[in-house]
């Protein structure tokens, strides 16, 4: 195969997995924008986190709620725990890695705060503790993942989200990721201002 082949391939098969999966997860993107807007809007506050590509997307996401989307309006409380390095190394090092999120989100948590937790396996030990810790603080959880949901697809309580990206590629999960994110930017918006 030739390189151009290889690039069209790419698109096709992101084009492919995004138009396989978009009936499954209109649902429960849905009902978790609902819950973040719900959130947001009560005075509480949306606690996001993954390693990797997926601590980019909490950033992003982060990002989006905070400053703005595609439309005007004041800023949403939505925050990335991947981004203090001060914090996160001195978790990493004074306990385990494994506890880098869980530890925030025990610190920052409320009840009336919702965990945004990305993992494309839903087995990240860190994540699955943040879950923990969220169910702790009496936190509801969106879990976005991939392949079979992993871990944290089992310990998800009733008022959870789970969106299962039903992919094997990790890129082609992270990419249907982003358009999740943007959909849940977007529907947020809209239960906001309308159209």
């Amino acid at each position: 195969m030739d390189i151009n082949a290889r690039i069209i391939k790419h698109f096709k098969d992101s084009a492919d997995t995004k138009l396989k999966v978009k009936e499954g997860l209109a649902k429960p993107i849905s009902n978790a924008a609902q819950m973040f807007f719900d959130c947001v809007t009560n005075d509480g506050k949306i606690l996001c986190c993954g390693n990797g590509g997926s601590a980019a997307d909490a950033q992003h996401f982060a990002a989006e709620l905070l400053n703005r989307f595609e439309k005007e309006r004041p800023g949403l409380a939505c925050v990335a725990l991947t981004t203090d390095s001060s914090v996160l190394t001195s978790i990493a090092n004074d306990y385990e890695y494994n506890l880098i999120f869980s530890k925030q989100v025990r610190a920052l948590g409320l009840p009336k705060d919702t965990l945004l937790a990305i993992s494309t396996s839903g087995n990240s030990a860190n994540v699955v503790a943040a879950i923990h810790a969220a169910h702790e603080r009496d936190m509801r959880v969106v879990a976005l993942t991939g392949r079979d949901g992993g871990e944290m697809a089992r310990i998800l309580h009733e008022g959870d989200v789970s969106i299962c990206v039903d992919a094997k590629s990790t890129a082609r999960i992270q990419e249907v990721h982003l358009v999740v994110l943007h959909s849940l930017c977007d529907i947020i918006d809209y239960l906001l201002l309308g159209e």
